[in-house]
């Protein structure tokens, strides 16, 4: 049959994969049967026999009848079959990372981690560690349509690194759901030295609303960094689908200790920075658990309650979007914990890491260097106390234990 001949002239092969281009051949093929239905061939294929053509080539029964759409349909077919074949173990592979609950993905690298790389870590508890397990939860109880995103950019696998030698890894997730086009989160695990946790909610782009940042760094168990705020997509807030900072200045006025201001020395607080961030260079460890997770918490809560509250603008997508990425290109330019990264992982993955997953969408410029962290300098903070007494280093950790379990 006619059939038969165009499966024989394909040489088809049965692979693991390939179901779908069969079928869309076996389809192709019966359109080539005589019939004056077909859209590939001649009105009259039905009257005219399968014999051979005047220049003694055989030829199969609708072969000179075949036109360029239907060439080029072809063709297409067997490009789509080969690419197909290059790229299934890529697909494969993509497909089950994709499938991953959170909690698969989460465990995949220990998290959440209950000791530090560091065995002269100083805690039952690694510092930030609270602010991932709410997070997980949070995202999981609220969050609509969640799945897993590969933390690759088709060369470099993201999710996972660590520097054993200087005692030092992080791992990452990414994430995206209804209400947010990407979602990532990173923990930064050194011991005593360094301790950061990192995440930031992109607002799917048909809400014309704010990024959500949250940047928390601790030296030596001394020296704290603290960011979280609604990032501004543009320059007037009026200009976006609701206005945010007075839903934020209450939050802000509880907590005297993350009222600083940054410095400017790395960015301009006019760009991509609210004037409800909560902002705050600190001394005593205990203002992580009895300031900042609470109000972590309510900045997180209330982001998404904006987003919930907001109307979808799907005309303005690609507008939006466009200022997510002008958003990931002046950070990645400017984040000075890049540089950190660098030192422990190397300068072309760290390039690769900010440009590939931190800051996704920016551009990259050839021959750019990461800033280096912040100066943790500024004025001496008062040690923690109780009426005035000092507060040795082992109760303040009680303290804070007490106080995140009080919060959760």
């Amino acid at each position: 049959s006619n059939l038969f001949r165009i499966k024989a002239t394909l040489s088809i092969k049965m692979k693991t994969g390939q179901t779908f281009f069969v079928a869309c051949v076996l389809s192709t093929a019966r359109a080539f049967t005589p019939s004056g239905k077909s859209s590939f061939l001649g009105r009259h294929v039905a009257a005219r026999s399968p014999t051979a053509s005047v220049d003694g080539r055989l030829k199969m029964d609708t072969e000179s009848y075949v036109d360029a759409k239907a060439l080029e349909s072809l063709e297409q077919i067997f490009r789509v079959q080969r690419d197909a074949v290059s790229i299934a173990p890529k697909i494969e592979e993509a497909a089950a990372t994709v499938s991953k609950t959170l909690e698969e993905a989460e465990a995949e690298h220990g998290m959440p981690w209950t000791s530090s790389i560091s065995p002269k870590y100083e805690g039952d508890e690694l510092l930030y560690m609270p602010f991932w397990n709410w997070h997980m939860s949070f995202m999981k109880e609220n969050l609509t349509g969640l799945r897993i995103v590969p933390c690759s950019n088709g060369d470099t696998d993201f999710s996972y690194n660590e520097n054993t030698q200087k005692q030092a890894r992080m791992v990452n997730l990414c994430l995206t759901s209804n209400e947010c086009r990407k979602i990532r989160l990173t923990y930064y695990d050194a011991g005593d030295n360094t301790q950061v946790y990192n995440a930031v909610f992109y607002p799917d782009p048909k809400y014309n609303l704010p990024v959500l940042g949250i940047d928390l760094l601790a030296f030596n168990r001394k020296k704290y960094l603290t960011i979280v705020d609604f990032q501004p997509l543009h320059e007037d807030e009026k200009d976006h689908a609701m206005k945010f900072e007075n839903c934020l200045k209450p939050i802000k006025d509880k907590y005297n200790s993350l009222k600083g201001r940054m410095s400017s020395k790395f960015y301009d607080e006019t760009k991509f920075f609210s004037q409800e961030m909560l902002f705050a260079r600190f001394e005593d460890e205990l203002v992580v658990s009895r300031d900042l997770f609470p109000a972590f918490q309510s900045y997180v809560q209330t982001h998404l309650d904006m987003i919930r509250e907001t109307t979808a603008e799907p005309e303005n997508a690609a507008y939006i979007l466009g200022r997510q990425k002008a958003y990931d290109t002046y950070s990645a330019e400017r984040d000075p914990a890049t540089g950190l990264f660098a030192a422990m992982f190397g300068n072309d993955w760290a390039q690769d890491f900010v440009h590939d997953f931190l800051f996704s969408m920016s551009e990259r410029k050839e021959g750019a260097t990461f800033p280096a962290m912040p100066p943790m300098g500024g004025p001496p903070q008062p040690t923690a106390a109780v009426g005035g007494a000092h507060v040795p280093k082992q109760q303040q950790k009680q303290q804070q234990g007490a106080a995140f379990a009080r919060k959760r």
